[in-house]
């Protein structure tokens, strides 16, 4: 017995470095194409590089659909209530667009944050299942988070390696890139949170309606609605609609769809098109002084000077990875 723990520790310390290997590989790759801090797209449609000199501030933002690993440092993912903490090697996936917040932190100079996101679509994951022949029903059990943390292994790591030394073959990019792709999406299907990733997939065509429910408020992100409306239009009952619902994205429908508002109007005021008052109006606030109370609530300061605070920053937008 004791032999074969002996070997079993072994098999987990030549594991360990042979990811260590990979990630470092990663790390020197990516740290040749991101020359400067932020989100550097890459010549790969779907793969941009994330990094970061410094720790960042937690900043609420959008989290859309997309598979990000960090390669080197760590980050703090706050989701509803939840704070999450994760390093190099572990991923984050999430699966619907998601209001969430994240903060680099530890990072300096030396000793960069850096990371890799992919972005995907719920009818790639589909496609994939489908030509595989996927079957992950007999895992799940019911509805879970619209976005979770996992670790990655020797296999993911070198999917993502045979992906960025595709950038030095421009020719091959356009053909190969889309069956790295699938590969990875399989890979992920395959293991042990392929329950996890096919989830979004089974919301949106299973009779339950949570993935119908999501869609209606972000197609109609400027519209009153009651919970029993939205309810009765996804033909569930207005306990089981709360109860998913808030499984998948950590909030009620109607806490989802402010914070879904306030992110519309805070990106409408920085494209500079509108002020504050008609950006409130344009997602469905009628009271100008109910904007600017929630808008400070969550952002930390009024709309105008939260605007100017982030023009004098390097923010440019969006959420970066996760």
């Amino acid at each position: 017995m004791l032999h074969h723990t002996m070997e079993d520790r072994n098999e987990r310390g030549k594991t360990v470095e042979i990811q260590g290997n990979q990630l470092e590989r990663l790390i020197a790759a990516a740290d040749r194409i991101a020359i400067a801090d932020g989100r550097t797209p890459t010549v790969v449609p779907f793969l941009s590089i994330v990094k970061h000199s410094r720790e960042t501030v937690r900043n609420p933002d959008i989290l859309t659909p997309s598979f990000c690993l960090i390669l080197q440092g760590q980050k703090k993912l706050y989701l509803g209530q939840d704070m999450f903490r994760y390093s190099a090697g572990d991923y984050l996936a999430s699966l619907i667009d998601m209001p969430a917040s994240a903060q680099v932190i530890g990072a300096t100079k030396d000793s960069p944050y850096m990371g890799l996101r992919i972005d995907f679509t719920a009818q790639e994951i589909a496609s994939v299942a489908m030509e595989a022949e996927i079957v992950t029903e007999s895992k799940w059990r019911g509805t879970g988070a619209g976005a979770f943390i996992g670790k990655s292994d020797a296999g993911l790591l070198d999917i993502f390696l045979r992906l960025l030394n595709l950038i030095d073959k421009p020719k091959d990019i356009r053909f190969l890139s889309e069956l790295i792709k699938k590969e990875m999406i399989y890979t992920l299907l395959s293991g042990d949170f392929g329950h996890m990733f096919f989830q979004k997939t089974i919301f949106d065509h299973n009779a339950d309606g949570v993935g119908k429910a999501i869609r209606w408020i972000r197609q109609n992100v400027e519209r009153p609605f009651t919970v029993e409306e939205l309810a009765l239009m996804c033909n569930m009952s207005v306990s089981g609609l709360h109860h998913k619902f808030k499984a998948i994205t950590t909030m009620g429908p109607l806490q989802y769809q402010k914070q879904l508002r306030l992110q519309e109007a805070r990106r409408l005021m920085l494209s500079g098109s509108v002020g504050a008052t008609m950006a409130g109006s344009a997602v469905g606030y009628e009271s100008p002084s109910q904007f600017n109370r929630e808008y400070r609530r969550l952002f930390g300061l009024p709309p105008l000077q939260d605007i100017k605070a982030l023009r004098e920053s390097s923010w440019t937008g969006g959420f970066e990875d996760g």
